[in-house]
C-alpha cells in the first residue's frame, strides 16, 4: 500500500488524471492516516505482555543453577580485590583440578559454570597475546598453563554449559585510562576468549569501579554476537541497557519482589530474566584460608535455592578453589549434600505420581501433571483452573509450578487452594509465577487440589504443577 502511495506522490500524471479533488482528499487522508499509525504501531509493541524471549533465553532459563569460579592472584594474597600490582609469580598452584570443580558443581545441580577470566586486577587465566600479565609468565605448569582451557573441556566433559566473566575494569593496564585504545585491547582479549574456547553459555559484564567510565559496549556485543551469537549476555540495567539477562540487585540469594521477566528502564522494554549471585561462602567470592566458619549450611542455601530459582531467577553460586587449585573438601562435601538435599525434597512429585486432572482440565493430566516440560496445559483466557484429584487423602507442604514463556508472561495473579471442610482454603496466593515458581506452606492434607489462575493476560500456558511433602528427612 505504501509503494502505491508513493508511486501517486511520485508521478503527477497520476493526480492529474484523477477524476476529482475527492480522489486528491481521499489520497491525502490515507497518508495523514498512516503516518499516525506509525508511531502506534511501535507503541504498541513496546507493551509488557507483547515482548517475548529469544529461544536462546527460553533454553538458558532452563538451565536454573549456575556457578562462577574466581581463581587468581588474589586466591594467594588472601584479598578479594586486586589492585592490578601483584607479581605473576604469586600465581603458583600445584594441583589445579578443574574436572573436580565440575563434578562438584554438577553434583549440586548445576547445569552451566562460567570462569572469571580476567578479575578488575587485570591478570588473565589463558596466555593472551594481548598482554605479559597473564599466566603465559606466571611459574604455574612452566607458563605454559590455559586455565581457561582447562575450565572449558571440563564443563564439557561434565556435560555443563561454559561461560566467562572479562572485567571491564582493568587496574593493571596502562591503557585503560584511554578508552579508545583499552577498547581496542579489551575486544582483543573478547575475540580470543570467544574463538577459541568453544559455544560460550553465558557472558558476564561486571561494573564494579567504573563509576564514570563510559564502555563501548555496543561494539563489545557486536564483537561477541561475530562469533558467539547465542551467548547470553549479563549484566545490571545500570551498566548496559541491551543485555540479556539483569542483576538481581544483591548477592544475597534472595529475589525480593515480584519477578516479572520483562523490565521498563527508563521507557525502553526489554525482555531481561533475572540472575542471582551469591558466594557459597558468606562474604567472599575468593578462597581464604581458615574460612570454614562462613560455608553456608544446607538449609541456608536450601533458602536460597526457594527465593531464586523458586521465584522464576537464576542461580548462580560463587565457588572458589584454594591455593593448590581444587576447591576445599568441604565445599565439595556441602555442595553434594546441597545437591542430595533437592532431589530429596524435589523428588517426588504427588501430582504426577498419584493424582489425576478433573473437569474441564482433564486433558491436562499428560500436560501439566506429566513431570515433562516440554508439554503443557493451555488455560482458557483471562483466567483457568487446573483442578487435580487423588485416590486417597495426601500431604504436601509445596508446589511448584512452571509458565511456558515462549509467547510471554502471562500469569498476573494466581493462587493455590486445598477443598477442605466443603469448601476452597487458599494455601497460597501471589502473582508472578514465571519461569518456575516455588510456594511452601504449612502441611496440608486433602484429596482435592488445584492451580487458581486467577487473572491472565490473555492465554497463559502452564508446564508444569507439582506438589512435594518437604518434610521427610528419611527420603534418599
Amino acid at each position: 500500500m505504501f509503494a502505491a502511495i508513493r508511486s501517486e506522490i511520485d508521478n503527477p500524471g497520476v493526480l492529474k488524471r484523477s477524476k476529482s479533488r475527492g480522489s486528491q482528499s481521499i489520497l491525502y487522508r490515507t497518508i495523514a492516516a498512516l503516518v499516525c499509525l506509525a508511531p502506534l504501531s511501535s507503541a504498541i509493541a513496546q507493551n509488557f505482555v507483547d515482548l517475548k524471549p529469544s529461544p536462546a533465553q527460553v533454553q538458558w532459563q532452563d538451565l536454573e543453577i549456575g556457578v562462577i569460579f574466581h581463581f587468581g592472584t588474589n586466591t594467594f594474597l588472601n584479598r578479594e580485590w586486586g589492585d592490578g600490582t601483584a607479581s605473576p609469580s604469586v600465581f603458583n598452584p600445584t594441583h589445579v583440578d578443574t574436572d573436580q570443580w565440575m563434578d562438584a558443581a554438577k553434583s549440586a545441580g548445576a547445569r552451566y559454570a562460567v570462569l572469571v577470566a580476567k578479575h578488575h586486577d587485570g591478570f588473565a587465566l589463558w596466555p593472551t597475546e594481548q598482554t605479559d600479565y597473564s599466566v603465559k609468565n606466571s611459574p604455574w605448569l612452566d607458563s605454559k598453563g590455559d586455565l581457561v582451557r582447562m575450565a572449558s573441556d571440563s564443563a564439557h566433559k561434565a556435560g555443563l554449559g561454559f561461560g566467562v566473566y572479562l572485567s571491564p575494569w582493568d587496574r593493571h593496564d596502562k591503557r585503560y585510562p584511554d578508552p579508545k585504545a583499552y577498547d581496542k585491547y579489551y575486544l582483543a582479549q573478547l575475540d580470543e576468549l570467544a574463538t577459541h574456547y568453544g559455544p560460550l553459555t553465558e557472558f558476564w559484564l561486571d561494573g564494579a569501579g567504573s563509576t564514570g567510565r563510559t564502555y563501548d559496549f555496543d561494539s563489545i556485543i557486536t564483537e561477541l554476537r561475530t562469533y558467539q551469537p547465542n551467548t547470553m549476555v549479563f549484566a545490571d540495567v545500570a551498566l548496559y541497557k541491551n543485555a540479556d539477562l539483569r542483576w538481581v540487585g544483591n548477592e544475597d540469594g534472595k529475589v525480593l519482589f515480584e519477578n516479572w521477566n520483562v523490565i521498563d528502564r527508563s521507557g525502553f522494554l526489554r525482555w531481561r530474566p533475572v540472575e542471582s549471585d551469591t558466594p557459597l561462602h558468606r562474604g567472599h567470592w575468593f578462597w581464604h584460608a581458615n574460612d570454614e566458619s562462613t560455608l553456608r549450611s544446607v538449609d541456608d542455601l536450601l533458602d536460597i535455592y526457594t527465593n531464586t530459582v523458586g521465584r522464576g531467577a537464576q542461580l548462580m553460586l560463587g565457588l572458589a578453589p584454594d591455593n593448590t587449585g581444587q576447591l576445599p573438601a568441604a565445599d565439595v562435601k556441602r555442595l553434594h549434600e546441597f545437591g542430595a538435599a533437592l532431589h530429596r525434597i524435589y523428588g517426588h512429585n504427588l501430582a504426577a505420581e498419584q493424582g489425576h486432572a478433573v473437569g474441564i482440565s482433564a486433558t491436562a493430566e499428560h500436560e501439566a501433571l506429566d513431570n515433562n516440560p516440554d508439554t503443557f496445559w493451555v488455560a482458557p483466557p483471562l483466567h483457568g483452573t487446573l483442578e487435580v484429584h487423588f485416590d486417597k487423602p495426601v500431604t504436601f507442604d509445596r508446589a511448584v509450578t512452571m509458565e511456558r514463556l515462549d509467547d510471554g508472561q502471562h500469569v498476573e495473579e494466581y493462587a493455590i487452594e486445598a477443598w477442605q471442610n466443603g469448601a476452597w482454603k487458599p494455601l497460597a496466593r501471589a502473582q508472578a509465577i514465571g519461569h518456575k515458581k516455588i510456594d511452601i506452606f504449612p502441611a496440608c492434607t486433602t484429596q482435592r487440589v488445584r492451580l487458581n489462575l486467577i487473572s491472565t493476560s490473555g492465554t497463559a500456558a502452564i508446564r508444569e504443577f507439582q506438589l512435594f511433602d518437604g518434610r521427610s528427612t528419611s527420603r534418599q
